[in-house]
């Protein structure tokens, strides 16, 4: 069978299907007159091999158009049931062979099929009933059900794989969508209170910070990734938002070596894990506190990128619960599938960490 992917096709699906029976069809019946020749070559003089040649070709012509109208015929009973359409089968065949006979019956007796007994090749009997035309148009007709199940077989299977992707796509997107609520609402009242105690100048420049922030966000699709350098400035806009509401109670340090700021994450990975930090650490503690931003290349060619904290931590510390950490999860599990790990650990002598480990590629 010739592999439709090395067939140029047009995009429209009636005219490749239509391309398609006719390569299958001017393949199969080549094929058919191929082994009439080679059997003809291990006992007929060579002289003749081009005469009978021409011979099987205007049969084989034949054979193309009566199995064409079976090809019609099969459309049409297509969605009747099994039953029905296996006598469809039967008797269409029956039918072609019936008209077949008489036309192998005219070119043998002509004289341009003289060299050929067509009758002989074309209706020697397995049986009383059974004559070799109604056999090869049984098979040819098997073979048309076949690629027809399998190119319906096809099409819902790139169905069920679009109907998927279209799926996780949506989840996708709904996940990354669901990051920011939390940190929106608190900017938002924070902006707030600047305003009633008539701070302007700060609350103009968190509006400033919250809307470069927004269009980060938004103009990132929940499939991009970015190189890591990209990603932490984008962590900067969150950050000093951040510092706005909590001033001198927040302290951050970055661990990012050089080498690793190419390295590709999936957008707004950094914020979510940062806003959780902030939520149970800094904002637990009256003193404030530090975070550390760290990434490093790990076993197996893997990059661990780790958030951690100096806040109260404890074994109540909510490392699974949550809308971010959860949507952080599930986020990973659509891209990485099962090659990605999300831990998370007490840190001594005080607060909590918690790691992502993802493929290591460069961008």
């Amino acid at each position: 069978m010739l592999p439709t992917s090395l067939i140029m096709l047009p995009s429209h699906p009636f005219w490749r299907r239509e391309i398609q029976f006719w390569i299958f069809q001017l393949i199969g019946w080549s094929l058919w007159i191929a082994l009439l020749v080679l059997r003809d070559l291990t006992f007929i003089p060579r002289e003749y091999i081009l005469e009978r040649v021409l011979v099987f070709l205007v049969d084989a012509s034949i054979g193309i158009v009566l199995t064409t109208g079976l090809r019609h015929l099969y459309r049409a009973v297509w969605d009747f049931n099994m039953a029905l359409r296996l006598i469809a089968v039967v008797l269409g065949c029956w039918a072609a062979s019936q008209a077949w006979r008489p036309i192998k019956w005219l070119i043998t007796d002509s004289d341009f099929g003289s060299t050929v007994d067509l009758i002989g090749y074309g209706w020697a009997t397995f049986s009383q009933w059974m004559p070799v035309s109604m056999t090869l148009l049984l098979i040819w007709s098997v073979l048309y059900f076949f690629l027809k199940y399998y190119h319906l077989f096809q099409r819902e299977k790139q169905k069920s794989l679009r109907s998927e992707a279209l799926a996780h796509e949506a989840q996708l997107r709904m996940l990354r969508y669901q990051l920011n609520p939390h940190f929106l609402f608190n900017t938002l009242n924070a902006i707030s209170t600047l305003i009633m105690v008539q701070s302007n100048d700060q609350a103009n420049s968190m509006i400033t910070r919250l809307s470069k922030f927004l269009r980060y966000s938004l103009e990132h699709d929940p499939f991009d990734k970015v190189d890591l350098l990209h990603e932490i400035e984008s962590l900067n806009l969150y950050l000093h938002i951040e510092k706005v509401r909590f001033e001198e109670r927040l302290t951050v340090h970055f661990e990012v070596p050089s080498e690793l700021e190419d390295a590709l994450v999936p957008s707004m990975l950094l914020q979510p894990l940062v806003e959780n930090a902030i939520k149970h650490a800094i904002a637990r503690s009256e003193s404030g506190g530090t975070i550390w931003i760290q990434a490093e290349l790990c076993q197996n060619d893997k990059l661990c990128i780790t958030v951690a904290d100096n806040g109260p931590g404890g074994s109540d510390h909510p490392t699974s619960t949550g809308v971010g950490l959860k949507n952080i999860r599930d986020r990973l599990q659509e891209i990485y599938g099962e090659a990605y790990q999300l831990g998370s650990s007490p840190r001594k002598p005080k607060g909590f960490q918690v790691t992502v480990t993802i493929p290591y590629e460069q961008g």
